[in-house]
């Protein structure tokens, strides 16, 4: 069984860049040191975005991209002249906003008066050029913005769909040659009302500072979320397939094979900011074991939803 008590630093993350290695291991001092409540680092993701999620890589200019989860279905079409929102920023974002949300009850958000106050919040480098953090975000953030996104439930005798749309209205002022530079006016997003009800009623709280360790790796993000998540209400020890958690979380991967050494190494990973966390990787399967929650789930008297007990969460 993996635990951090069994680990060292060297089995955790042999191949890692000391600077990202690092960075995880002084994320898991403060974490270990200060809850996530008591550090102002408590937050939140949508719980239909950790169950099925974003692609990790780049998927062109495609019609719309799709993955599941046991009878839970996630379709995402891009916008007008827009791709498929894609990678570790948008996740970053969407933490943010629906961190926000939760905290202000309000749809209307405020981002920050300069672009680099707004990264740092998401613990990211403003850099320039083409292939900068700063364009690079922006560009996610209008995909990420104009998308349209589905949520589709069917099994037996039973079809729930549910279309959204992130924002209503996007009002960006940050200069992105100026990022230090406050606007004369406040970059603003109105979540549209659908998606703020879907991440109000129960999101699912976690750690920035973990996300923040982890942002290098969109699946090792996803990773994190869902354990978090799926840790909160296991009971008994379960085991879920490669095959399958390749069908929820590994469009990206043409191979379980490879999909399954990269879900290893990022779990090595989460399990330096989460020392609880007790799984085993037998043949063929994931094998995981109650424990505490890496953030205490957050009750919600909310009714069930077309999101509730989906097969393979």
């Amino acid at each position: 069984m993996r635990s951090l008590a069994t680990l060292s630093n060297a089995d955790i993350t042999p191949l890692m860049n000391p600077e990202k290695k690092a960075d995880l291991i002084r994320a898991a001092k403060q974490i270990q040191a200060e809850g996530a409540k008591d550090a102002g680092a408590l937050s939140f993701m949508a719980r239909m975005l950790v169950l099925a999620t974003l692609p990790h890589s780049n998927p062109g200019r495609v019609p719309q991209f799709s993955r599941e989860n046991g009878h839970f279905k996630l379709v995402v079409q891009p916008g007008p002249d827009m791709g498929i929102p894609y990678g570790s920023y948008p996740r970053l974002v969407l933490a943010w906003l629906t961190s926000e949300a939760v905290r202000t009850k309000s749809p209307e958000l405020e981002l920050g008066d300069s672009l680099t106050a707004f990264m740092n919040e998401l613990g990211l480098t403003p850099t320039g050029g083409r292939w900068g953090t700063i364009t690079r975000l922006r560009e996610q953030m209008k995909r990420l913005f104009s998308a349209r996104i589905s949520a589709v439930r069917e099994d037996e005798g039973r079809f729930q769909f549910s279309g959204l749309q992130v924002a209503s209205e996007v009002d960006l002022w940050w200069d992105p040659k100026k990022p230090d530079q406050a606007a004369v006016f406040g970059s603003t997003v109105r979540l549209t009302e659908p998606f703020f009800e879907e991440i109000v009623r129960r999101p699912v709280p976690v750690d920035m500072r973990a996300l923040r360790a982890l942002k290098k790796s969109p699946l090792g993000l996803d990773l994190y979320t869902w354990l978090t998540y799926r840790l909160s209400y296991l009971k008994d020890p379960t085991e879920i397939s490669w095959r399958d958690l390749h069908t929820q979380f590994g469009a990206d991967y043409n191979r379980v094979r490879n999909f399954t050494q990269a879900v290893k190494r990022e779990l090595n990973k989460i399990l330096t900011v989460w020392p609880e966390l007790r799984y085993e990787t037998p043949r063929g399967r994931l094998r995981l074991y109650p424990c505490p929650p890496h953030v205490d789930r957050v009750e919600s008297a909310a009714p069930e939803d077309l999101l509730d007990s989906p097969n393979g969460e």
